[in-house]
């Protein structure tokens, strides 16, 4: 096989459809768009207009607000945890931070730290070095003998 050989398979690909190039072509003068008006225009924006009368989302009262100093922590599973050490990802003599479960490919970016969530068994004993962690995992953590320094969440709070 040679490069100039290469292609893709049969139907695998589809040619792009030339809208508005005569009658001929199916797609022709009104080119899909319908027939006259503002609708068949380029640059229009009427989703939420209701011909002059007030839009639902004006009628509608707003509730709400939301929180700018709320903090989004990333959430990881005493099971996750297990799994990444069972793969030989996280080393369980090392401690493990934010720093280790983004190398480990447990959490894929730091948010606002870690919270350690109790759902599943811990079999490793492992320090831990994070933000929070739920009742759960805490006891979880110990029963496993290993230990949870709450070392973000002590440092926001100064």
């Amino acid at each position: 096989m040679k490069l100039n050989e290469l292609s893709d398979n049969e139907g695998a690909t589809k040619s792009r459809k030339r809208v508005g190039r005569g009658i001929g072509s199916g797609t022709g003068k009104t080119g899909g768009r319908g027939v006259k008006g503002q609708k068949s225009r380029s640059g229009v924006a009427i989703k939420g207009f209701e011909g002059g009368q007030m839009p639902l989302y004006r009628r509608l009262p707003k509730r709400g607000f939301t929180n700018i100093f709320a903090t989004d922590f990333n959430e990881v599973s005493i099971a996750r945890l297990q799994i990444a050490i069972d793969a030989k990802k996280l080393d369980e003599k090392k401690v493990i931070d934010t720093a280790a479960l983004i190398a480990a490919g447990v959490i894929r970016r730091a948010k606002d730290g870690v919270r350690l969530l109790g759902d599943g068994e811990l079999k490793a004993k492992v320090t831990l070095e994070i933000a929070g962690a739920s009742k759960a995992a805490v006891a979880k953590v110990e029963k496993a003998g290993g230990t949870i320094k709450l070392a973000e969440a002590a440092a926001s709070a100064e």
